[in-house]
C-alpha cells in the first residue's frame, strides 16, 4: 500500500451527507475483494453502508483505503470498527459501533493519521454513534484492552538517523546510549498488493534485548515502519531488501523510539565487530 493511499484517507471518507438509518437497504455477500473485512464473522453486508456507499463498486475501493492504517495495529478493535461501517452485518437493523468504541479507536489511530498531517475524518465523528446499549458494537473487556497496552508500542516520531559505514566508536556509542538493539532485514514490495508495502523479512536478532519481547519484536518493528512511512520508505528501494542494525529507547509511556539505523553490509566490519564486542565494552 503506497503512502498516497493513507494520505488520501481523510478526504475519501468525508461524508456527502447525513446517512439515513431508515432508508431501504439490501443484503449482498461480503466480496472477496474487500480484503480488510474477510475475517468478519458473517457473510452478508448491507448496502448502502454506514458511510453512504450504495454499491460494491464504490464500497470495495473505499474499504481498501483503510488497509495500511489497519496494518499498523493502532487499536485491537480498529478492524471491527471499520468493517461495521463499510460492511455492516445484514440483520433486521443496522448495528453501529458504540460511541465508546469510536472514541477508543480514534484515540489510538488518530495519531497515525496525524503523523502524516491529517486529522480524524469528519465522517467518523464519534458523536454520530449511539451511547453503549444492546444494539451497538461494544468495546473489548478492560482486561483484554489493558493486556495489549502492556506490550511496547511504536509511535509517530521524528526520523531516526541513518548512517552508512560508521566507525567502531560510533557503533559502540549507539549500543551503549540506547535501551535495545536488533539486527533486522527490511524488505519493500515492488508492486502494490493486499500485504504491507514494507515488511520485516525473517526473524530478527536481539543484540541488546532491553525492554523488547522476543515474540513481539518483528510485529513491533513492522508496525513502526507503517506508522512512520515517511521515514521508512527511503530505507529500502522497491523490490529490494536491506539488513540494518537498529537501536532505540523506551519512553516512560511504554512506547519505543528508534534512535539510529546502520545499513549492515558485508563490508561493514565495524558494525559486525561492535555487535560482537559491545557487551565487554565499558560504556
Amino acid at each position: 500500500m503506497h503512502l498516497s493511499h493513507l494520505l488520501l484517507l481523510a478526504a475519501l471518507l468525508t461524508p456527502a451527507g447525513a446517512f439515513d438509518l431508515g432508508q431501504t437497504t439490501r443484503c449482498v455477500p461480503v466480496p472477496p475483494q474487500m480484503s480488510v473485512c474477510q475475517d468478519v464473522p458473517y457473510s452478508e453486508m448491507r448496502l448502502p453502508n454506514l458511510l453512504g456507499h450504495s454499491s460494491l463498486e464504490e464500497a470495495v475501493p473505499r474499504s481498501d483505503d483503510w488497509r495500511t492504517l489497519l496494518h499498523t495495529g493502532c487499536h485491537p478493535q480498529a478492524r471491527a470498527f471499520v468493517c461495521s461501517l463499510v460492511a455492516p452485518v445484514c440483520l433486521d437493523r443496522f448495528i453501529q459501533p458504540c460511541r465508546s468504541v469510536c472514541i477508543a479507536v480514534r484515540e489510538s489511530c488518530a495519531p497515525v493519521l496525524a503523523c502524516h498531517g491529517h486529522a480524524w475524518p469528519e465522517a467518523l465523528d464519534c458523536d454520530r454513534f449511539p451511547a453503549q446499549d444492546d444494539t451497538c458494537l461494544t468495546p473489548l473487556p478492560k482486561h483484554i484492552s489493558a493486556f495489549s497496552k502492556d506490550f511496547p508500542q511504536p509511535v509517530c516520531q521524528s526520523c531516526p538517523s541513518v548512517e552508512e559505514a560508521p566507525s567502531l566508536k560510533t557503533v559502540l556509542d549507539a549500543l551503549c546510549l540506547t535501551d535495545f538493539a536488533i539486527k533486522a532485514k527490511i524488505s519493500r514490495r515492488r508492486l502494490p498488493s493486499a500485504d504491507p508495502e514494507l515488511t520485516v523479512e525473517g526473524p530478527v536478532e536481539l543484540i541488546r534485548r532491553g525492554p523488547l519481547l522476543p515474540y513481539d519484536t518483528v510485529s513491533l518493528i513492522q508496525r513502526w515502519l507503517l506508522i512512520n512511512l515517511r521515514c521508512a520508505l527511503p530505507l529500502v528501494r522497491p523490490g529490494r531488501a536491506q539488513l540494518y542494525l537498529i537501536t532505540g529507547t523506551m519512553r516512560a509511556s511504554g512506547s519505543i523510539q528508534l534512535s539510529s539505523l546502520f545499513p549492515w553490509l558485508k563490508k561493514d566490519l565495524h558494525i559486525t565487530a561492535g555487535a560482537r564486542k559491545w557487551k565487554h565494552h565499558k560504556c
